[in-house]
């Protein structure tokens, strides 16, 4: 059977239509597939990345934590150091100052002790000033004239005198080492050292105790007293007690 020319042709662009269609279905099935398996690719891959941005984020984290406790431990730590050291300090310096206060303390203790042991030496000295004795009058009879010559002076004796009492303070451990005793009228310009009289001895109606007497008035202290006796109505008379001691060592 012939077949026209016409139809031939036809038949022959029905096939190559129908060839590029099937082509063509193929090319889209395969794209289609590799589209699938592109975004399965992708989807792992995104779930990888996912997994790994959260292991970095988790490992950012504890290593985060870890540093700030490594520098919070750190910081404590130091704030320790300090504080020791702080504490070191103040009591090196409580030491000092107690070193000092006790170097300060003996320091003026044996300066005071120096000047007390340099007044012993020269010694202590006390004076006084004593008047004259006023002697009483003898009394007149009631008959006697008024004219009568005034009633004679009668003068003062010993036992009719007031004493009076020098007293030089010491340290209460000193020892009494001389007590010298001076008397002078007062009008008088002779020194001392030809004025200086001995205990009990009478001199110009005027006389020193025999023996000096102590007393404890105040804690630390003692007084050295020495009494003198002054009956002379002529002249009034000025008296010095000097007192020399020595400290323990």
């Amino acid at each position: 059977m012939l077949i026209s020319d016409s139809v031939l042709a036809a038949v022959i662009a029905g096939t190559a239509t129908l060839s590029a269609s099937f082509l063509q279905l193929r090319s889209a099935l395969l794209r289609e597939g590799a589209s699938r398996s592109a975004a399965a690719a992708s989807r792992r891959k995104n779930r990888l990345q996912m997994l790994i941005l959260l292991v970095v984020i988790g490992a950012a984290a504890v290593g985060g934590f870890a540093a700030s406790q490594w520098l919070t431990n750190g910081e404590r730590a130091a704030q320790a150091v300090m504080q020791r050291e702080l504490q070191a300090r103040v009591a090196e310096i409580s030491r000092t100052t107690s070193q000092l206060e006790l170097t300060r303390g003996s320091e003026r203790a044996e300066i005071e002790h120096g000047v007390l042991r340099r007044i012993g030496l020269d010694g202590v000295v006390v004076m006084a000033m004593v008047a004259a004795c006023r002697p009483t009058l003898n009394t007149a009879p009631a008959t006697a004239p008024a004219d009568a010559a005034a009633a004679p002076v009668h003068p003062c004796t010993e036992a009719e005198a007031s004493p009076v009492t020098l007293c030089a303070t010491i340290p209460d451990n000193a020892t009494v080492t001389e007590v010298e005793l001076f008397s002078r009228p007062a009008d008088s310009d002779a020194p001392w050292s030809a004025s200086r009289l001995l205990p009990g001895q009478e001199s110009g109606q005027a006389r020193f105790a025999e023996k000096y007497s102590e007393s404890t008035p105040d804690a630390g202290a003692r007084q050295v007293c020495q009494a003198f006796a002054h009956w002379s109505a002529d002249h009034a008379r000025i008296v010095r007690m000097l007192v020399r001691y020595s400290l323990p060592v």
